[in-house]
């Protein structure tokens, strides 16, 4: 089953007289499960295009569909809907909230859906093991190391159970071992859970972990080995 379909996708940006096409014409599959890697030099347009998927952004033509539903017709609100429940998003400098606990920057995601304390409860602690910080639970980001702030966003990303979850540069900012780390607790979070990622990466370290590999350059898809798919 495809959880993201991209038929024709351009991008065209505008500032005053000048334009600039960050994709020209991309068209693209990715199946329930797969943990796939977009790669390019800087200005190939995979940020452009995990933006798009992420319902951040919209092409200037074509088509995106997540998780079966078109979102090129969705309003701001709905897409807004889309990315709270159905897509999970990890970025490069964490963006965790600064004042709240692990345990409170995991749960607030399920705050936002609706879900019960006691649901909520089970769910964080859940994540936390699996990403092994159940003892840092308590601690504020600026306690936590770089390396445990990105497994707390990996957890946060999980927390409503997405479809999706979308990484732009998951470890350029975290040295060989955490980032080693990371990868290795999102590959097994992907093969226990079943939830689709998607990175947008230059790190030979991610590379070597995705099962598919689309290569960008230019705006347009030069290369797409592999299935992303468990073997």
């Amino acid at each position: 089953m495809e959880v993201v379909k991209i038929d024709n996708a351009t991008r065209v940006y505008k500032i005053g007289t000048m334009e600039t096409q960050a994709l020209r014409g991309v068209n693209l599959s990715i199946e329930n499960g797969e943990f796939t890697a977009l790669v390019g030099p800087s200005g190939s347009g995979k940020t452009t295009l995990l933006q798009l998927i992420g319902c951040l952004d919209q092409p200037s033509s074509g088509a995106v569909w997540v998780d079966g539903k078109d979102v090129t017709r969705l309003n701001r609100n709905q897409r807004a809907d889309m990315r709270r429940g159905h897509i999970g998003f990890i970025f490069q400098f964490f963006a965790l909230i600064p004042t709240l606990t692990a345990y409170e920057n995991v749960e607030m995601p399920l705050l936002l859906n609706g879900h019960s304390p006691s649901e909520r409860r089970e769910r964080v602690m859940e994540l936390l093991k699996a990403v092994d910080l159940v003892e840092r639970a308590k601690n504020r980001p600026d306690q936590l190391s770089g390396g445990q702030q990105q497994r707390i966003a990996i957890a946060r990303a999980l927390a409503p159970k997405p479809a999706l979850v979308l990484a732009d540069e998951p470890t350029a900012n975290l040295d060989t071992e955490n980032g080693t780390q990371v990868m290795q607790i999102m590959e097994k979070l992907n093969k226990e859970t079943g939830v689709t990622f998607v990175f947008a990466t230059h790190d030979p370290r991610v590379m070597k972990y995705a099962r598919r590999i689309v290569t960008l350059r230019d705006g347009l898809i030069v290369e797409n080995n592999g299935n992303g798919k468990n073997s």
